[in-house]
């Protein structure tokens, strides 16, 4: 297999957090989030521009809305984002009277979001201990609570039968499977699909965001490891690691015309500028991987 190529889709326009990113099939754009400068982005694949919204909060998670506009994480609450005025209409919050926010989200087949909490973070990736929580927003904006004592919040994927769901809790190390019920959104029957903690973390970091492959192989990007890997769920062997050129790599998505780009947001955070501009200048990008012979299915939108 050939090596796969790494570039630099977007340089440096996260300062903080980049993450949460997700493909717009239809306007083939790349949205994605930089939490802690508050910002959301669009970025057009067919003219470079990359335009933002400046909002008010942690904005962790955007994904469009089937009938216009976008479904945003803003700190602890999900919220409606109209993206030319910038007018925001909250839906619901979480979590009341706690330093928590929400982190990565996503929506299943039938267009419910799923998304997930984490407690106060004292620097990147310590946070207090199991405050955070697994939520379900159903298309009549229902919420319910479907996991306590999470840690950090982290991706999300579904099998192409949309009878698995798989899901990380960073702190633990490990990627969750479950049997998911898609006419209810419902989960059942927690199991380890993927365990890191006998790794060595300086290797395989904490795994964080995620997608899935159209032969059920998922891609973790690895905080601190500077990599994506492959796994398969089934048996939760490594199948092949992606060397990214900055160490905080923090979600994962497909894109472009045949779903066949991979996609890699990053952070920039917990260090001195000085350190980034000398040892990880592409800190801050989000890095584009072709050449993978892999590719994804269209990312799912709100149906509510």
């Amino acid at each position: 297999m050939a090596s796969p190529t790494v570039e630099t889709a977007i340089k440096n326009s996260c300062s903080t957090i980049g993450e949460g990113p997700h493909w717009d099939d239809a306007s083939q754009s790349l949205l994605y989030v930089d939490i802690k400068a508050l910002d959301v982005h669009r970025w057009n694949s067919v003219t470079g521009e990359d335009t933002k919204v400046h909002l008010k909060d942690t904005v962790s998670l955007v994904v469009p809305r089937r009938w216009g506009g976008y479904i945003v994480g803003l700190g602890r609450r999900l919220s409606l984002l109209e993206w030319e005025t910038g007018t925001v209409t909250d839906i619901t919050e979480v979590d009341r009277e706690t330093g928590n926010r929400f982190n990565d989200g996503k929506c299943d087949a039938k267009g419910r979001l799923w998304a997930g909490t984490m407690g106060f973070e004292v620097k990147p990736a310590f946070v207090e201990p199991a405050a955070g929580a697994l939520y379900s927003l159903d298309l009549d904006r229902t919420v319910k609570k479907w996991l306590p004592g999470i840690h950090i919040s982290n991706g999300l994927a579904w099998t192409e039968d949309n009878q698995t769901m798989f899901y990380i809790d960073s702190i633990p190390k490990k990627v969750y499977a479950f049997d998911y019920d898609l006419e209810n959104g419902a989960i059942s029957k927690q199991r380890t699909a993927v365990d890191l903690t006998p790794y060595d973390i300086d290797t395989y970091g904490v795994p964080d965001g995620m997608t899935i492959d159209t032969e059920g192989k998922l891609w973790v990007a690895c905080f601190g490891a500077g990599a994506v890997y492959k796994f398969d769920p089934e048996t939760g062997k490594t199948l092949q690691c992606v060397k990214i050129p900055a160490k905080q790599t923090t979600s994962v998505c497909w894109g472009g015309k045949n779903l066949d780009e991979l996609y890699v947001t990053c952070a920039r955070v917990g260090k001195p500028e000085e350190y980034y501009l000398k040892e990880e200048p592409l800190a801050g990008s989000v890095f584009r991987v072709t050449g993978l012979g892999a590719k994804g299915r269209p990312a799912y939108v709100y149906e509510g």
